[in-house]
């Protein structure tokens, strides 16, 4: 069909570093909505929007999974926690396409009803690989992927090799440690470390521990964001 292909508006939650997420967005050919919490209903969002993507950012609140705040911890901004979790609730009702980055997937998991570690350095020591900043496209360590999952289709989708194994940018402190009800684990890090839940059940829900938008220029994991924006599409070519 030579149609003019539908463009598909992905919200994208409000975070301090947008201009990645943003670019990323436009280069897998989708549109960036950022969301303005004040206006935009998480419900209304869920309608309107082709696809949602949670951004990275500090800290989930550590009462939200029953949890006491390590001294380490660095809160959210005042109101980022209630509404990205009623984003979640939203998109899960109608199976909206996801992708949930670094802190994004540590609130998925959240919302699922699974924990995260608080303070990695206290699992993993002092020479802590996932909170490398000496640059944002710095490779940090290699992320184990599982055969068949989404993940590891849409990295070979992207034009490369069909690979079990992808070195990764990282800087985060924290990371899911049960997963929620309906997440499977898709990837690790050597030491354990959770790099990827998806939850097979929907059509397009991912979460990865790293930062794949800070590769927008080089297209290196394009195939993430690109895999949203058609989860969108054929959906909405599917619609009467």
């Amino acid at each position: 069909m030579n149609g003019h292909r539908r463009t598909v508006r992905v919200a994208i939650a409000p975070c301090s570093a947008l201009a990645d997420y943003e670019a990323a967005v436009r280069e897998a050919g989708g549109e960036p909505w950022v969301l303005d919490p004040a206006a935009d209903d998480p419900a209304e969002v869920a309608r309107r929007a082709g696809a949602l993507l949670l951004a990275g950012g500090d800290d989930v609140e550590p009462a939200r999974y029953g949890a006491t705040a390590h001294p380490a911890s660095v809160p959210a901004e005042p109101g980022r926690d209630a509404y990205e979790l009623a984003l979640l609730r939203e998109a899960d009702h109608v199976d909206l396409p996801l992708l949930a980055i670094c802190r994004g997937m540590q609130v998925l998991n959240v919302a699922r009803g699974g924990t995260l570690i608080q303070h990695l350095p206290d699992r993993t020591g002092a020479d802590d690989p996932h909170r490398l900043t000496t640059s944002r496209t710095a490779p940090a360590h290699v992320v184990e992927i599982a055969a068949g999952s989404l993940l590891q289709r849409l990295l070979a989708e992207a034009g490369g090799p069909s690979i079990l194994t992808v070195t990764v940018n990282s800087r985060h402190h924290q990371a899911p440690e049960r997963p929620g009800a309906g997440l499977v684990v898709t990837a690790t890090a050597p030491d354990g470390v959770i790099e990827a839940l998806e939850d097979p059940r929907r059509r397009f829900w991912l979460g990865v521990q790293w930062h794949p938008e800070n590769f927008w220029r080089t297209g290196t994991f394009r195939g993430l964001f690109a895999g949203l924006v058609q989860a969108a599409r054929d959906e909405d070519s599917g619609r009467p």
